[in-house]
């Protein structure tokens, strides 16, 4: 198999959006996980809002089952978007979460490039996620 060919057999399994239908997605209740890695994210820059974990842990921190799982990560119900530079890496990281069951996983088109381009690198900081965060981190 080659890497075009396990790219087509990821993006089989998922339905991913585009970043006009982002804005929708997090009104209902998906979370935005940025995988760059640091170095990618200070030379492209930050996705305000997003929830920040490289790829070489994202199984762990979002797998409900895993001792290593963020708080977030509840359930198998769970909406995760993954976003990387461009949409390819991504695609490959959602079809893993969902062969873990997390359902719901997909990637936006574009990634984080595509994001920049529509002037919508902000559109996570209105997140129910991401409100509840800055409110917490506010009371200390």
């Amino acid at each position: 198999m080659t890497i075009d060919q396990m790219l087509d057999q990821a993006r089989a399994q998922l339905r991913r959006i585009h970043p006009v239908e982002l804005p929708a997605a997090l009104a209902r209740g998906a979370i935005l996980v940025d995988i760059r890695p640091a170095a990618q994210r200070a030379r492209e820059g930050a996705l305000p809002g997003a929830l920040v974990i490289e790829r070489n842990v994202l199984e762990w921190r979002l797998d409900p089952s895993s001792s290593a799982r963020l708080a977030l990560a509840t359930d198998h119900d769970v909406e995760w978007v993954v976003v990387c530079s461009e949409g390819y890496t991504s695609s490959l990281a959602a079809a893993s979460l969902r062969q873990l069951g997390l359902h719901r996983a997909t990637d936006l088109v574009g990634g984080y490039k595509a994001l920049e381009a529509a002037r919508m690198r902000a559109v996570a900081t209105g997140a129910a996620h991401f409100t509840r965060e800055v409110r917490s981190l506010a009371v200390l």
